[in-house]
């Protein structure tokens, strides 16, 4: 037997030490405080519903009517009052004994994928090639195109539908599915989807083919408007160039949107959290609360926890749970209660500072006479936290009499001009604006040109902050506003 040495090692002593440090951690109520600072109107209506669902103490607090609304007296005489109409003109017969009564069935109408499959059913297509078909138009997007690679689809059919095909296969039946209604759906990209619609239309005139041409073999010059190379390369004038993108204009870069009869209505309803007034000099600010119910706790709690208590101010043993049950919800439910109205203190000493700090703005509407103002500024007026102020313009907007605000567009930065006055971005941005209006399209002002001209107006910004402000208003470089 092999002897092992025996090794010892210095052990490290166990020993406890007192460290001071400061730390700071949010409650759960101040984190609920915070996010419902963040909610918006809409969202402020859900999340009350949901704590009276969860909450059995909480219920929903009847409003007292309006003034002027109390429903009309209606005597007694005015119901016995026979009508002078003849009875048979009341009586509708326009139908049989026989006809049957049949429920009426409301639909939103087909969808743009279901008129593609139901065009599939008149093509001669076998069982599978109409399955692997129909999973194509699935994939197609409501802007009409099929964004995916033919491979990936090739793996999803296999693997949802346990169907081999091959992207050969796959491109006959896309082949199938460019002959449908409407022109150009399914296409790839927007050269295939325009050359697709182009295709369908009779090749009649010159000015046709020369489109046809211009998107198959010049469609990069084309788009990046390099109108001189093209009418130089192709030898035509510039009437017959003009003409051919006239009738490219025509077409349609977005195939899906021609189809509206099951289309999904996707414009945003905007509620307004904030409602201003503006009459005779004088504003009114309110917040809209409209759908917000009013909460308050069920009294019967109260008294039960009352009926608990004895005279001696003891509870019986087995009240115990039921009593530490109900006034868990009776604090919860006061704390809410508690949180609803701090939301709205806060919102509107926030709201009421933006408007004396933008008056002028809010009179008129006009954004150049917007002030330059930043978060910091509605925080050092109103004695609140920046972030506290940025949850509050996060998401609101304010109904006034020229529209629907939001308020974060009303924060702008400061600019100075030569003189030395501070001015709001805004309207250095409308100025740009009106210069790329009035620009000649033949010939587009480049960035350079556009900031000699705001320095000619006493705006001091460099060529940056002009390609900045121009990508806020969405407008393009000078190359791609180029016309002839």
């Amino acid at each position: 037997m092999r002897n092992i040495p025996v090794r010892f090692f210095q052990t490290m002593a166990i020993s406890q030490k007192q460290v001071l440090s400061l730390q700071q951690k949010l409650s759960p109520q101040q984190i609920q405080m915070i996010k419902l600072l963040e909610l918006p109107t809409v969202q402020l209506e859900q999340r009350i519903k949901q704590e009276i669902e969860e909450n059995i103490v909480l219920e929903e607090e009847e409003r007292a009517p309006e003034e002027g609304a109390e429903p009309k007296e209606i005597s007694v005489e005015e119901y016995l009052r026979e009508d002078d109409t003849p009875a048979y003109k009341m009586r509708m017969n326009n139908f049989s004994r026989d006809d049957k009564q049949r429920p009426v069935y409301l639909t939103e109408g087909r969808s743009l994928q279901e008129y593609l499959v139901e065009q599939l059913g008149y093509r001669n297509l076998s069982e599978r090639e109409m399955r692997l078909a129909t999973y194509l138009v699935g994939s197609i997007d409501e802007d009409g195109y099929l964004r995916r690679e033919l491979e990936s689809v090739a793996d999803d059919i296999a693997f949802t539908l346990g169907v081999e095909t091959s992207t050969e296969e796959l491109e006959r039946l896309l082949a199938v599915i460019h002959e449908l209604e409407p022109a150009g759906v399914g296409a790839r990209n927007l050269q295939e989807c325009l050359l697709l619609q182009i295709n369908q239309l009779p090749m009649h005139s010159s000015v046709r083919r020369l489109a046809r041409k211009i998107l198959t073999v010049h469609f990069d010059e084309f788009v990046k408007k390099h109108y001189e190379r093209l009418i130089a390369r192709l030898q035509i004038t510039e009437e017959e160039f003009r003409e051919a993108i006239a009738e490219i204009k025509r077409l349609a870069p977005k195939p899906g949107n021609l189809y509206a009869e099951g289309g999904t209505n996707t414009t945003p309803y905007i509620i307004p959290d904030f409602l201003l007034d503006y009459q005779e000099g004088r504003f009114q600010l309110s917040l809209n609360s409209y759908n917000v119910p009013d909460v308050k706790v069920n009294r019967r709690y109260v008294e039960m926890i009352r009926d608990m208590v004895g005279a001696d101010g003891k509870v019986r043993e087995e009240d115990k749970e039921a009593l530490q049950f109900v006034k868990s919800k009776i604090d919860s439910a006061k704390w809410f209660i508690s949180a609803i109205k701090q939301r709205h203190d806060t919102l509107m000493r926030t709201m009421q500072t933006i408007l004396d700090y933008q008056q002028e703005y809010f009179r008129t509407g006009d954004r150049a006479k917007l002030r330059p103002m930043i978060l910091k500024d509605i925080a050092d007026r109103t004695g609140l936290d920046v972030s506290t102020i940025s949850r509050v313009v996060n998401s609101k907007y304010v109904q006034t009499q020229f529209g629907i605000i939001l308020l974060k567009s009303l924060f702008s930065e400061a600019m100075q001009t030569a003189s030395g006055e501070e001015v709001s971005s805004y309207e250095i941005k409308t100025l740009l604006q009106r210069c790329i209006d009035e620009e000649d399209k033949r010939h587009p002002l480049t960035d350079e040109t556009l900031m000699n001209m705001l320095n000619d107006h006493g705006y001091c910004i460099a060529r940056r902050t002009v390609a900045k402000y121009r990508e806020m208003l969405d407008i393009p470089v000078a190359r791609l506003r180029k016309q002839i």
